[in-house]
Protein backbone atom coordinates (compact mmCIF):
# COMPACT_ATOMS: atom_id res chain seq x y z
CA UNK A 1 0.00 0.00 0.00
CA UNK A 2 0.93 3.56 -0.84
CA UNK A 3 1.17 5.48 2.09
CA UNK A 4 0.47 9.25 2.29
CA UNK A 5 4.34 9.44 2.96
CA UNK A 6 5.82 7.79 -0.50
CA UNK A 7 3.35 9.83 -1.95
CA UNK A 8 4.35 12.90 -0.88
CA UNK A 9 8.12 11.99 -1.67
CA UNK A 10 6.94 10.73 -5.25
CA UNK A 11 5.38 13.81 -6.10
CA UNK A 12 8.29 16.09 -4.51
CA UNK A 13 10.29 16.08 -7.59
CA UNK A 14 7.41 17.36 -9.45
CA UNK A 15 6.95 20.04 -6.64
CA UNK A 16 10.40 20.99 -7.21
CA UNK A 17 10.08 21.04 -11.02
CA UNK A 18 7.10 23.51 -10.84
CA UNK A 19 8.50 25.99 -8.14
CA UNK A 20 12.05 26.08 -9.37
CA UNK A 21 11.05 26.17 -13.40
CA UNK A 22 8.26 27.91 -13.88
CA UNK A 23 7.88 30.69 -11.94
CA UNK A 24 9.29 34.20 -14.64
CA UNK A 25 8.69 32.42 -17.71
CA UNK A 26 7.49 34.75 -20.15
CA UNK A 27 8.16 37.83 -17.87
CA UNK A 28 11.66 38.73 -19.38
CA UNK A 29 13.04 39.59 -22.96
CA UNK A 30 16.14 38.16 -24.23
CA UNK A 31 19.20 39.14 -21.69
CA UNK A 32 22.72 39.08 -23.42
CA UNK A 33 24.72 37.79 -23.63
CA UNK A 34 23.83 34.66 -26.07
CA UNK A 35 19.81 34.91 -25.71
CA UNK A 36 19.08 37.72 -27.83
CA UNK A 37 21.76 36.82 -30.87
CA UNK A 38 19.67 33.33 -30.39
CA UNK A 39 16.46 35.01 -31.16
CA UNK A 40 17.17 37.26 -33.49
CA UNK A 41 18.49 34.26 -35.52
CA UNK A 42 15.17 32.17 -35.30
CA UNK A 43 13.33 35.29 -35.73
CA UNK A 44 14.95 35.70 -38.63
CA UNK A 45 14.31 32.42 -40.17
CA UNK A 46 10.77 32.39 -38.93
CA UNK A 47 10.57 35.21 -41.22
CA UNK A 48 11.87 33.85 -44.19
CA UNK A 49 15.29 36.06 -44.22
CA UNK A 50 16.75 38.38 -46.38
CA UNK A 51 16.47 39.14 -50.02
CA UNK A 52 19.44 37.79 -50.75
CA UNK A 53 18.86 34.45 -49.96
CA UNK A 54 20.95 33.62 -46.72
CA UNK A 55 17.71 33.52 -43.92
CA UNK A 56 16.82 30.46 -44.80
CA UNK A 57 16.57 27.59 -42.33
CA UNK A 58 20.04 26.00 -43.51
CA UNK A 59 21.76 29.34 -43.27
CA UNK A 60 21.11 30.94 -40.19
CA UNK A 61 21.10 34.91 -40.36
CA UNK A 62 21.94 37.53 -37.68
CA UNK A 63 21.29 40.97 -38.95
CA UNK A 64 21.75 40.39 -42.28
CA UNK A 65 24.73 38.04 -42.13
CA UNK A 66 25.31 34.46 -42.07
CA UNK A 67 25.65 33.08 -38.86
CA UNK A 68 27.81 30.49 -38.49
CA UNK A 69 28.90 29.81 -35.05
CA UNK A 70 26.75 27.05 -34.62
CA UNK A 71 24.83 24.55 -36.18
CA UNK A 72 21.03 25.33 -37.05
CA UNK A 73 18.57 22.99 -34.58
CA UNK A 74 18.25 25.05 -31.73
CA UNK A 75 17.31 27.94 -33.65
CA UNK A 76 14.54 25.64 -35.56
CA UNK A 77 13.42 24.92 -31.95
CA UNK A 78 13.12 28.86 -30.99
CA UNK A 79 11.63 29.38 -34.28
CA UNK A 80 8.99 26.57 -33.83
CA UNK A 81 8.17 28.02 -30.35
CA UNK A 82 8.00 31.60 -31.45
CA UNK A 83 5.71 30.14 -34.20
CA UNK A 84 3.61 28.49 -31.55
CA UNK A 85 3.48 31.53 -28.89
CA UNK A 86 3.85 34.44 -31.14
CA UNK A 87 5.52 35.84 -28.26
CA UNK A 88 9.68 36.60 -28.10
CA UNK A 89 9.71 35.81 -24.12
CA UNK A 90 8.23 32.21 -24.39
CA UNK A 91 9.71 30.92 -27.46
CA UNK A 92 13.49 32.18 -26.32
CA UNK A 93 13.14 30.16 -22.55
CA UNK A 94 10.52 27.40 -23.86
CA UNK A 95 13.25 24.80 -26.03
CA UNK A 96 15.44 25.19 -22.35
CA UNK A 97 12.49 24.48 -20.21
CA UNK A 98 11.28 21.57 -22.34
CA UNK A 99 14.61 20.22 -22.56
CA UNK A 100 15.22 20.32 -18.77
CA UNK A 101 11.91 18.34 -18.08
CA UNK A 102 12.91 16.17 -21.11
CA UNK A 103 16.49 15.37 -19.28
CA UNK A 104 14.47 14.84 -16.10
CA UNK A 105 12.24 11.70 -17.23
CA UNK A 106 15.25 10.14 -19.01
CA UNK A 107 17.25 10.18 -15.70
CA UNK A 108 14.46 8.89 -13.66
CA UNK A 109 13.69 6.11 -16.25
CA UNK A 110 17.21 5.36 -16.15
CA UNK A 111 17.69 5.39 -12.58
CA UNK A 112 14.50 3.24 -12.44
CA UNK A 113 16.17 0.38 -14.31
CA UNK A 114 19.89 0.18 -12.98
CA UNK A 115 18.44 0.30 -9.69
CA UNK A 116 14.75 0.77 -8.33
CA UNK A 117 11.99 3.63 -8.10
CA UNK A 118 13.51 5.01 -5.08
CA UNK A 119 16.79 5.81 -6.19
CA UNK A 120 14.78 7.40 -9.32
CA UNK A 121 13.11 9.86 -7.24
CA UNK A 122 16.66 10.87 -5.65
CA UNK A 123 18.32 11.16 -9.16
CA UNK A 124 15.29 13.27 -10.41
CA UNK A 125 15.68 15.70 -6.87
CA UNK A 126 19.38 15.69 -7.18
CA UNK A 127 19.71 17.00 -10.93
CA UNK A 128 16.70 18.99 -10.33
CA UNK A 129 18.53 21.01 -7.43
CA UNK A 130 21.67 21.05 -9.20
CA UNK A 131 22.46 24.99 -9.50
CA UNK A 132 23.95 24.88 -13.01
CA UNK A 133 21.18 22.67 -14.24
CA UNK A 134 18.52 24.76 -12.89
CA UNK A 135 20.21 28.12 -13.90
CA UNK A 136 20.32 26.88 -17.79
CA UNK A 137 16.93 25.32 -17.67
CA UNK A 138 15.56 28.91 -17.19
CA UNK A 139 17.59 30.26 -19.72
CA UNK A 140 17.53 30.61 -23.44
CA UNK A 141 20.82 29.34 -24.00
CA UNK A 142 22.02 26.38 -26.35
CA UNK A 143 23.41 24.23 -23.81
CA UNK A 144 20.30 22.72 -21.81
CA UNK A 145 18.79 21.38 -25.36
CA UNK A 146 22.61 19.42 -26.06
CA UNK A 147 22.42 18.49 -22.64
CA UNK A 148 18.93 16.92 -23.73
CA UNK A 149 20.19 15.16 -26.64
CA UNK A 150 23.55 13.80 -24.57
CA UNK A 151 21.58 12.31 -22.05
CA UNK A 152 19.11 10.74 -24.77
CA UNK A 153 22.55 9.62 -26.01
CA UNK A 154 24.07 7.98 -23.11
CA UNK A 155 20.15 6.55 -21.84
CA UNK A 156 20.56 4.81 -25.43
CA UNK A 157 24.07 3.30 -24.85
CA UNK A 158 23.40 2.56 -21.39
CA UNK A 159 20.76 0.33 -21.58
CA UNK A 160 21.77 -1.45 -24.84
CA UNK A 161 25.73 -1.68 -22.80
CA UNK A 162 24.12 -1.80 -19.21
CA UNK A 163 20.73 -4.07 -19.53
CA UNK A 164 21.31 -5.01 -23.26
CA UNK A 165 21.62 -5.93 -25.74
CA UNK A 166 19.02 -3.27 -26.88
CA UNK A 167 19.61 -2.21 -30.38
CA UNK A 168 16.77 -0.26 -31.08
CA UNK A 169 18.41 1.99 -28.25
CA UNK A 170 21.87 2.06 -29.49
CA UNK A 171 20.71 3.10 -33.14
CA UNK A 172 18.32 5.81 -31.21
CA UNK A 173 21.42 6.76 -28.89
CA UNK A 174 23.47 7.53 -32.16
CA UNK A 175 20.63 9.25 -34.17
CA UNK A 176 20.28 11.80 -30.75
CA UNK A 177 24.51 12.22 -30.99
CA UNK A 178 23.64 13.13 -34.20
CA UNK A 179 21.17 15.56 -33.26
CA UNK A 180 23.57 16.89 -30.43
CA UNK A 181 25.82 17.75 -33.27
CA UNK A 182 23.21 19.62 -35.13
CA UNK A 183 22.84 21.77 -31.75
CA UNK A 184 26.30 22.03 -30.83
CA UNK A 185 29.26 20.48 -32.26
CA UNK A 186 30.42 18.74 -29.32
CA UNK A 187 27.17 16.44 -29.48
CA UNK A 188 29.32 13.22 -29.77
CA UNK A 189 30.51 13.41 -25.80
CA UNK A 190 28.42 9.95 -25.33
CA UNK A 191 30.61 8.02 -27.37
CA UNK A 192 32.86 8.42 -24.53
CA UNK A 193 31.47 6.15 -22.00
CA UNK A 194 32.27 3.04 -24.79
CA UNK A 195 36.43 3.36 -22.89
CA UNK A 196 34.85 2.53 -19.76
CA UNK A 197 32.70 0.09 -20.50
CA UNK A 198 35.59 -1.67 -22.46
CA UNK A 199 37.47 -1.35 -19.85
CA UNK A 200 35.13 -2.96 -17.23
CA UNK A 201 34.19 -5.48 -19.88
CA UNK A 202 37.91 -6.83 -20.23
CA UNK A 203 38.10 -7.35 -16.78
CA UNK A 204 34.54 -9.73 -16.27
CA UNK A 205 32.74 -6.72 -14.69
CA UNK A 206 30.19 -6.48 -17.34
CA UNK A 207 29.73 -8.60 -20.22
CA UNK A 208 29.65 -7.17 -23.49
CA UNK A 209 26.45 -6.28 -25.44
CA UNK A 210 26.54 -9.07 -27.53
CA UNK A 211 24.55 -9.47 -31.08
CA UNK A 212 24.75 -13.12 -30.99
CA UNK A 213 24.57 -15.25 -33.89
CA UNK A 214 26.99 -15.27 -37.18
CA UNK A 215 30.21 -12.47 -36.73
CA UNK A 216 28.93 -10.83 -39.97
CA UNK A 217 25.60 -9.77 -38.18
CA UNK A 218 27.14 -8.64 -35.27
CA UNK A 219 29.20 -6.44 -37.22
CA UNK A 220 25.78 -5.04 -39.30
CA UNK A 221 24.16 -4.24 -35.80
CA UNK A 222 26.88 -2.58 -34.52
CA UNK A 223 27.44 -0.43 -37.95
CA UNK A 224 23.68 0.39 -37.62
CA UNK A 225 24.34 2.98 -34.86
CA UNK A 226 27.24 5.15 -36.87
CA UNK A 227 24.78 4.29 -39.84
CA UNK A 228 22.07 6.40 -37.95
CA UNK A 229 24.43 9.80 -37.05
CA UNK A 230 25.88 9.39 -40.43
CA UNK A 231 21.83 9.58 -41.53
CA UNK A 232 20.70 12.39 -39.31
CA UNK A 233 23.75 14.64 -40.14
CA UNK A 234 23.08 13.75 -44.09
CA UNK A 235 19.70 15.18 -43.88
CA UNK A 236 21.13 18.49 -42.90
CA UNK A 237 24.58 18.82 -44.38
CA UNK A 238 23.55 17.48 -48.01
CA UNK A 239 20.57 20.32 -48.70
CA UNK A 240 23.29 23.11 -46.86
CA UNK A 241 26.22 21.73 -49.08
CA UNK A 242 24.49 21.51 -52.09
CA UNK A 243 22.64 25.10 -51.50
CA UNK A 244 26.12 26.80 -51.26
CA UNK A 245 27.63 25.37 -53.80
CA UNK A 246 24.39 26.27 -56.40
CA UNK A 247 24.33 30.00 -55.16
CA UNK A 248 28.26 30.32 -56.03
CA UNK A 249 27.77 33.03 -53.12
CA UNK A 250 31.42 33.95 -51.62
CA UNK A 251 30.00 34.89 -48.42
CA UNK A 252 27.75 31.11 -48.43
CA UNK A 253 30.93 29.15 -48.97
CA UNK A 254 32.53 31.26 -46.12
CA UNK A 255 29.76 30.43 -43.70
CA UNK A 256 30.43 26.94 -44.40
CA UNK A 257 33.89 26.84 -44.37
CA UNK A 258 34.10 28.72 -40.83
CA UNK A 259 31.32 26.60 -39.30
CA UNK A 260 32.47 23.19 -40.72
CA UNK A 261 36.20 23.85 -39.34
CA UNK A 262 36.57 27.41 -37.61
CA UNK A 263 34.13 26.95 -35.08
CA UNK A 264 34.58 22.92 -34.49
CA UNK A 265 38.16 21.81 -34.85
CA UNK A 266 40.20 24.66 -35.04
CA UNK A 267 37.82 26.45 -31.86
CA UNK A 268 38.67 23.63 -29.63
CA UNK A 269 42.89 23.17 -31.17
CA UNK A 270 43.38 26.95 -30.72
CA UNK A 271 40.89 28.78 -29.00
CA UNK A 272 40.29 32.15 -29.14
CA UNK A 273 38.46 33.20 -26.63
CA UNK A 274 37.49 32.45 -22.88
CA UNK A 275 41.21 31.00 -22.50
CA UNK A 276 41.48 29.50 -19.09
CA UNK A 277 44.11 27.24 -17.31
CA UNK A 278 43.83 23.84 -17.58
CA UNK A 279 42.30 23.37 -13.86
CA UNK A 280 39.54 26.12 -14.64
CA UNK A 281 36.77 24.18 -13.93
CA UNK A 282 37.45 21.70 -10.69
CA UNK A 283 38.65 25.00 -8.96
CA UNK A 284 36.05 27.61 -10.40
CA UNK A 285 32.73 25.76 -11.87
CA UNK A 286 32.45 22.40 -10.00
CA UNK A 287 32.04 23.99 -6.96
CA UNK A 288 29.25 26.61 -7.65
CA UNK A 289 27.92 24.29 -10.62
CA UNK A 290 27.26 21.03 -8.64
CA UNK A 291 26.22 22.47 -5.46
CA UNK A 292 24.44 21.06 -3.64
CA UNK A 293 26.07 17.67 -4.62
CA UNK A 294 29.76 19.15 -3.94
CA UNK A 295 29.27 19.42 -0.52
CA UNK A 296 28.49 15.94 -0.10
CA UNK A 297 31.85 14.90 -2.27
CA UNK A 298 33.94 14.09 0.64
CA UNK A 299 31.38 11.09 1.74
CA UNK A 300 30.50 10.44 -1.99
CA UNK A 301 33.94 9.93 -3.08
CA UNK A 302 34.94 6.94 -0.45
CA UNK A 303 31.67 5.40 -1.63
CA UNK A 304 31.96 5.60 -5.09
CA UNK A 305 35.68 3.93 -4.43
CA UNK A 306 34.21 0.85 -2.38
CA UNK A 307 31.48 0.33 -5.18
CA UNK A 308 34.54 0.49 -7.77
CA UNK A 309 36.24 -2.10 -5.98
CA UNK A 310 33.19 -3.95 -5.77
CA UNK A 311 33.14 -4.25 -9.96
CA UNK A 312 30.16 -2.00 -10.14
CA UNK A 313 30.12 -1.02 -13.82
CA UNK A 314 27.26 1.25 -13.73
CA UNK A 315 29.37 3.50 -11.62
CA UNK A 316 32.03 2.69 -13.64
CA UNK A 317 30.44 3.99 -16.70
CA UNK A 318 28.56 7.42 -15.20
CA UNK A 319 32.37 8.50 -12.94
CA UNK A 320 34.60 7.30 -16.04
CA UNK A 321 31.95 9.20 -18.55
CA UNK A 322 32.67 12.69 -16.21
CA UNK A 323 35.95 11.86 -15.75
CA UNK A 324 36.36 12.19 -19.77
CA UNK A 325 33.97 14.87 -20.27
CA UNK A 326 36.02 16.94 -17.86
CA UNK A 327 38.90 16.15 -19.21
CA UNK A 328 38.34 16.69 -22.44
CA UNK A 329 36.94 20.18 -22.13
CA UNK A 330 40.25 20.75 -19.98
CA UNK A 331 42.57 19.59 -22.35
CA UNK A 332 41.22 22.74 -24.86
CA UNK A 333 42.24 26.54 -24.22
CA UNK A 334 38.91 27.81 -24.69
CA UNK A 335 36.48 27.24 -21.37
CA UNK A 336 33.24 28.32 -20.31
CA UNK A 337 31.34 26.62 -17.14
CA UNK A 338 28.61 26.01 -19.03
CA UNK A 339 30.38 23.51 -20.93
CA UNK A 340 30.16 20.85 -17.94
CA UNK A 341 25.99 21.19 -18.36
CA UNK A 342 26.10 17.69 -19.72
CA UNK A 343 28.09 16.16 -16.88
CA UNK A 344 24.64 17.10 -14.53
CA UNK A 345 22.69 14.26 -14.88
CA UNK A 346 25.22 11.95 -14.88
CA UNK A 347 26.45 12.96 -11.49
CA UNK A 348 22.94 13.03 -10.34
CA UNK A 349 22.59 9.31 -11.34
CA UNK A 350 26.15 8.14 -9.84
CA UNK A 351 25.40 9.92 -6.46
CA UNK A 352 21.59 8.68 -6.60
CA UNK A 353 22.25 5.08 -5.04
CA UNK A 354 23.56 6.44 -2.24
CA UNK A 355 21.73 9.41 -1.68
CA UNK A 356 19.66 7.80 1.24
CA UNK A 357 22.52 7.33 3.10
CA UNK A 358 24.42 10.62 2.84
CA UNK A 359 21.04 12.07 4.23
CA UNK A 360 21.49 10.29 7.23
CA UNK A 361 25.34 12.51 8.01
CA UNK A 362 25.00 14.75 9.91
CA UNK A 363 27.87 16.98 8.90
CA UNK A 364 26.65 16.99 5.67
CA UNK A 365 23.41 18.20 6.88
CA UNK A 366 25.61 21.04 9.17
CA UNK A 367 27.02 21.43 5.73
CA UNK A 368 23.90 22.53 4.29
CA UNK A 369 22.81 24.85 6.84
CA UNK A 370 26.09 26.85 6.07
CA UNK A 371 25.36 27.26 2.64
CA UNK A 372 21.67 28.34 3.43
CA UNK A 373 23.45 31.20 6.14
CA UNK A 374 25.86 31.71 3.30
CA UNK A 375 22.60 32.76 0.45
CA UNK A 376 21.13 35.12 3.82
CA UNK A 377 24.54 36.83 3.58
CA UNK A 378 24.30 37.15 -0.14
CA UNK A 379 21.42 38.69 -0.12
CA UNK A 380 22.13 41.38 2.28
CA UNK A 381 25.41 42.00 0.17
CA UNK A 382 22.62 43.05 -2.64
CA UNK A 383 20.44 44.75 -0.98
CA UNK A 384 23.05 46.74 0.67
CA UNK A 385 24.74 47.71 -2.51
CA UNK A 386 22.65 49.21 -4.86
CA UNK A 387 25.59 51.21 -6.10
CA UNK A 388 27.61 48.75 -7.78
CA UNK A 389 24.13 47.67 -10.05
CA UNK A 390 23.80 51.18 -10.77
CA UNK A 391 27.48 51.53 -12.35
CA UNK A 392 26.21 48.62 -14.61
CA UNK A 393 23.45 50.49 -15.47
CA UNK A 394 21.27 47.96 -13.74
CA UNK A 395 18.87 49.55 -11.52
CA UNK A 396 19.02 48.18 -7.15
CA UNK A 397 17.56 44.76 -6.04
CA UNK A 398 17.12 45.76 -1.98
CA UNK A 399 13.80 44.01 -2.14
CA UNK A 400 14.79 40.92 -3.66
CA UNK A 401 17.84 40.89 -1.40
CA UNK A 402 16.32 41.39 1.84
CA UNK A 403 13.83 38.17 0.49
CA UNK A 404 16.61 35.87 -0.34
CA UNK A 405 17.86 36.82 2.92
CA UNK A 406 14.68 36.45 4.58
CA UNK A 407 13.79 32.89 3.29
CA UNK A 408 17.40 31.48 3.73
CA UNK A 409 16.81 33.04 7.70
CA UNK A 410 13.67 31.42 8.08
CA UNK A 411 14.35 27.92 6.08
CA UNK A 412 17.28 27.84 8.50
CA UNK A 413 15.31 28.57 11.56
CA UNK A 414 12.42 25.64 10.77
CA UNK A 415 15.29 23.21 9.91
CA UNK A 416 17.79 23.92 12.32
CA UNK A 417 21.14 22.31 11.48
CA UNK A 418 19.98 19.15 11.65
CA UNK A 419 18.42 19.07 8.77
CA UNK A 420 20.38 21.57 6.91
CA UNK A 421 19.67 20.04 3.31
CA UNK A 422 16.11 20.87 3.67
CA UNK A 423 16.93 24.01 4.15
CA UNK A 424 19.32 24.74 1.69
CA UNK A 425 16.86 23.03 -0.83
CA UNK A 426 14.22 24.86 0.07
CA UNK A 427 16.10 28.15 -0.20
CA UNK A 428 17.47 27.17 -3.36
CA UNK A 429 13.78 26.67 -5.10
CA UNK A 430 12.80 30.22 -3.00
CA UNK A 431 15.21 31.76 -4.94
CA UNK A 432 14.30 30.66 -7.84
CA UNK A 433 10.89 31.70 -7.60
CA UNK A 434 11.88 35.09 -6.57
CA UNK A 435 14.40 35.31 -9.72
CA UNK A 436 11.46 34.57 -12.04
CA UNK A 437 8.82 36.86 -10.58
CA UNK A 438 11.27 39.70 -8.85
CA UNK A 439 14.19 40.05 -10.15
CA UNK A 440 13.37 39.23 -14.07
CA UNK A 441 11.03 42.33 -14.52
CA UNK A 442 12.92 44.92 -12.22
CA UNK A 443 16.03 44.04 -14.66
CA UNK A 444 14.29 43.64 -17.62
CA UNK A 445 14.59 46.82 -19.09
CA UNK A 446 18.00 47.27 -18.22
CA UNK A 447 19.61 43.91 -19.08
CA UNK A 448 17.37 43.26 -22.54
CA UNK A 449 18.39 47.02 -23.89
CA UNK A 450 14.63 48.24 -24.16
CA UNK A 451 15.75 51.03 -21.63
CA UNK A 452 18.48 52.11 -23.91
CA UNK A 453 16.78 51.62 -27.14
CA UNK A 454 13.57 54.11 -25.55
CA UNK A 455 15.97 56.63 -24.57
CA UNK A 456 17.13 56.60 -28.18
CA UNK A 457 13.84 56.22 -29.71
CA UNK A 458 13.13 59.39 -27.25
CA UNK A 459 16.07 61.65 -29.01
CA UNK A 460 15.52 60.95 -32.52
CA UNK A 461 13.34 62.76 -34.21
CA UNK A 462 10.46 60.86 -36.15
CA UNK A 463 12.02 59.97 -40.03
CA UNK A 464 15.80 60.11 -39.16
CA UNK A 465 18.24 57.80 -40.24
CA UNK A 466 20.31 55.81 -37.48
CA UNK A 467 23.36 53.67 -37.64
CA UNK A 468 24.77 51.38 -34.75
CA UNK A 469 28.50 50.72 -34.11
CA UNK A 470 29.72 48.09 -31.56
CA UNK A 471 25.90 47.30 -31.97
CA UNK A 472 24.45 43.78 -29.96
CA UNK A 473 21.92 42.12 -31.11
CA UNK A 474 19.26 42.82 -28.39
CA UNK A 475 19.42 46.38 -30.06
CA UNK A 476 17.90 45.70 -33.12
CA UNK A 477 15.59 42.80 -31.14
CA UNK A 478 14.03 46.49 -28.85
CA UNK A 479 14.51 48.79 -31.56
CA UNK A 480 11.52 50.28 -34.19
CA UNK A 481 13.21 51.44 -36.90
CA UNK A 482 15.12 50.40 -39.94
CA UNK A 483 19.27 50.66 -38.48
CA UNK A 484 22.63 50.71 -40.73
CA UNK A 485 25.44 48.67 -39.21
CA UNK A 486 28.72 47.25 -40.87
CA UNK A 487 28.47 43.91 -39.49
CA UNK A 488 29.46 41.87 -36.65
CA UNK A 489 32.72 41.36 -36.82
CA UNK A 490 34.24 44.56 -37.85
CA UNK A 491 37.00 45.99 -36.40
CA UNK A 492 36.10 48.81 -34.15
CA UNK A 493 38.18 51.25 -35.65
CA UNK A 494 37.03 50.54 -39.50
CA UNK A 495 33.63 50.62 -38.46
CA UNK A 496 33.86 53.67 -36.89
CA UNK A 497 35.12 55.54 -39.48
CA UNK A 498 32.74 54.24 -41.80
CA UNK A 499 30.03 55.27 -39.63
CA UNK A 500 32.09 59.19 -40.38
CA UNK A 501 31.40 58.87 -43.80
CA UNK A 502 27.90 57.73 -43.92
CA UNK A 503 27.34 60.70 -41.46
CA UNK A 504 28.55 62.61 -43.75
CA UNK A 505 26.72 61.32 -47.02
CA UNK A 506 23.19 62.13 -46.14
CA UNK A 507 20.87 64.27 -43.53
CA UNK A 508 18.93 63.97 -40.46
CA UNK A 509 21.66 60.89 -39.75
CA UNK A 510 22.95 59.82 -36.47
CA UNK A 511 25.36 56.92 -34.76
CA UNK A 512 24.84 55.63 -31.65
CA UNK A 513 28.17 53.77 -30.21
CA UNK A 514 29.48 53.20 -27.12
CA UNK A 515 32.13 55.72 -25.29
CA UNK A 516 35.03 54.09 -25.84
CA UNK A 517 34.73 54.21 -29.81
CA UNK A 518 34.53 58.18 -29.13
CA UNK A 519 37.45 59.04 -30.19
CA UNK A 520 39.42 60.30 -32.64
CA UNK A 521 36.42 60.94 -34.60
CA UNK A 522 33.61 62.28 -32.14
CA UNK A 523 33.83 64.55 -29.10
CA UNK A 524 32.84 62.93 -25.82
CA UNK A 525 29.51 64.78 -24.80
CA UNK A 526 26.44 63.00 -22.59
CA UNK A 527 25.88 59.48 -23.05
CA UNK A 528 22.25 58.66 -24.04
CA UNK A 529 22.11 55.60 -21.36
CA UNK A 530 24.04 53.35 -19.67
CA UNK A 531 23.50 49.79 -20.29
CA UNK A 532 25.51 46.74 -20.74
CA UNK A 533 28.57 48.06 -18.76
CA UNK A 534 28.88 50.66 -21.33
CA UNK A 535 28.05 54.67 -21.77
CA UNK A 536 26.18 54.56 -24.98
CA UNK A 537 26.42 58.10 -27.20
CA UNK A 538 23.93 59.32 -29.62
CA UNK A 539 26.24 61.97 -32.38
CA UNK A 540 25.57 63.33 -35.31
CA UNK A 541 27.83 65.92 -38.14
CA UNK A 542 27.65 68.62 -35.11
CA UNK A 543 29.82 66.09 -32.97
CA UNK A 544 32.74 65.64 -35.88
CA UNK A 545 35.87 66.40 -34.93
CA UNK A 546 38.98 67.62 -37.51
CA UNK A 547 41.18 64.54 -36.38
CA UNK A 548 39.14 61.52 -38.20
CA UNK A 549 40.14 60.35 -41.44
CA UNK A 550 38.31 59.56 -44.24
CA UNK A 551 36.36 56.06 -44.49
CA UNK A 552 38.57 52.87 -44.32
CA UNK A 553 39.07 51.28 -47.28
CA UNK A 554 38.74 47.88 -46.59
CA UNK A 555 35.11 48.49 -44.69
CA UNK A 556 32.67 46.58 -45.79
CA UNK A 557 29.35 48.02 -47.30
CA UNK A 558 26.68 49.09 -45.03
CA UNK A 559 23.82 46.80 -43.99
CA UNK A 560 20.15 48.66 -43.71
CA UNK A 561 18.39 46.41 -41.18
CA UNK A 562 14.94 46.09 -39.24
CA UNK A 563 14.72 43.29 -36.39
CA UNK A 564 12.20 40.80 -38.05
CA UNK A 565 9.95 40.96 -34.86
CA UNK A 566 8.76 44.58 -35.95
CA UNK A 567 9.84 44.75 -39.81
CA UNK A 568 7.68 46.89 -42.32
CA UNK A 569 10.71 47.47 -45.01
CA UNK A 570 13.41 44.38 -45.84
CA UNK A 571 16.64 44.64 -44.78
CA UNK A 572 19.16 44.99 -47.85
CA UNK A 573 22.86 46.31 -48.30
CA UNK A 574 23.53 49.23 -49.89
CA UNK A 575 26.48 49.15 -52.70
Amino acid sequence: MTTPRRRLLRALPFVLAAVSLLPGLGLKDPWPADEPRYALVAAEMLAGGDGGGWGSWLVPVRAGEPYSDKPPLFFWLEAATLAATGSIRLAHQLPSLLAALATLLLVHDLARRLWNRRVALWAAAILLTTVQFTLQARSGQIDATLTLFTTLGLYGLLRHLLLGPAWGWYVAAFAAMGLGVMTKGVGFLPLLVFLPFAWAAARGWQRPALAGGRPWRAAALWALGPLAFAAVLAAWLLPLLAHVAASGDPALAAYRDDLLFRQTVERYADSWGHVRPAWYYVTSVLPWAWLPTTLALPWLLPAWRRRLARGDARQLLLLGWIALVLAFFSLSAGKRGVYLLPTAPALALAAAPLAAGLWQRRRLHWAGFAVTLLVAAAGLVVAALPGRLADAGLPPLTGPGVAFAALAVAAAAAARPRRGLVALVATLAGCWAIVGLWVYPRLDPARSGSELMAAVEAELPAGDELALVGWREQMFLQGSREMTHWGFRTPAEVETRAAVAWLAAGERRHVLLPERSLAPCFAPGTAVATAHRRDWHLVSTAELTDDCAAEAEDAPPPIRYRSPLDRRVDHRQDG
